[in-house]
């Protein structure tokens, strides 16, 4: 269940200007066209100034340069989704991570050598193999597959029908959307010119998440052939991605949907990646 807050009180946790009713309740947020009297919403984009104008929200979060709508409630910042955003936090209280399922399911598969930190959740028919440390506070969903010797840090959450193969390694607030699969093994092969036969080369590295780092749906991430494949604190990839083996992420990167980046690439910090782009192997690509 939502919380409920006065704007006076929202606008001293989100740091803005209040204009308007101080006393004035939010329960909820929600856009500007569907959004009810004690609902937050917010605008971060002069094309729906109109919808401003229109909408029924309790509270609307713009910036400096919107001038505020006569009769109506305006958080004012340098950063209203930021804004947004916090309320959506304060409101909800991170119920979109919220499960049925508290605790250890009875039908999760864990090995007696794996280590399962305080306030851990495991899902119904999760397996968490020989070796593998979950770290305090994080939430592993059902039919999600956690291999042998991974190591999970603090507060991560794990979606449904995630794999995390052996020995891979994930720091603190690494978020998984369903169905990312994180160590497969890199794409690599030797032909024989005489025969035409393929021959699988072992991949013997690892892949290592930082703190923070989020990895959308469907997306995978191969495992180094040897050391490690590397995707740095705060980096963001969406949904149906490829990253091969070797592959290094800097810090704070945005890669977007459909993108594959090729083997043993290096990006820099702070590097934007758009939808369907492709960047070839064994190339470097600078901060910013």
């Amino acid at each position: 269940m939502s919380k409920r807050f006065s704007l006076q009180e929202l606008a001293e946790l989100t740091n803005s200007e209040l204009v308007g009713d101080p006393n004035h309740a939010i329960e909820n947020v929600d856009n500007l066209e569907s959004a009810c009297e004690h609902d937050a919403s917010f605008l971060a984009n002069l094309r729906y100034k109109e919808r401003m104008k229109n909408s029924a929200a309790g509270v609307i979060c713009i910036d400096r340069t919107i001038e505020p709508t006569p009769g109506k409630n305006f958080l004012i910042s340098d950063n209203p989704s930021l804004t947004f955003q916090k309320i959506a936090e304060i409101l909800l209280h991170n119920q979109t991570h919220d499960t049925g399922f508290k605790g250890i399911h009875e039908t999760a598969v864990i090995h007696g050598t794996a280590q399962i930190g305080r306030n851990v959740t495991i899902g119904p028919h999760a397996v968490i193999d020989q070796g593998a440390v979950i770290g305090d506070g994080t939430i592993i969903h059902a039919n999600t597959s956690i291999g042998p010797g991974v190591k999970i840090g603090k507060a991560c959450v794990i979606y449904a029908n995630v794999t995390v193969r052996e020995r891979c390694i994930l720091h603190d607030r690494v978020i998984l959307q369903p169905g990312a699969v994180i160590g497969s093994c890199g794409y690599g092969y030797t032909t024989d010119p005489k025969t035409g036969r393929h021959t699988k080369l072992d991949q013997i590295g690892i892949v290592i998440l930082e703190e923070d780092v989020e990895i959308g749906a469907n997306t995978t991430i191969d495992r180094a052939r040897f050391k490690n494949t590397l995707i740095r604190k705060g980096t963001k990839i969406d949904n149906l991605v490829q990253i091969a083996h070797n592959v290094e992420l800097g810090e704070n990167n945005i890669i977007v949907s459909q993108s594959g980046i090729a083997g043993s690439a290096k990006l820099g910090n702070n590097v934007f990646l758009g939808g369907q782009a492709g960047v070839v192997g064994h190339v470097s690509i600078t901060d910013n």
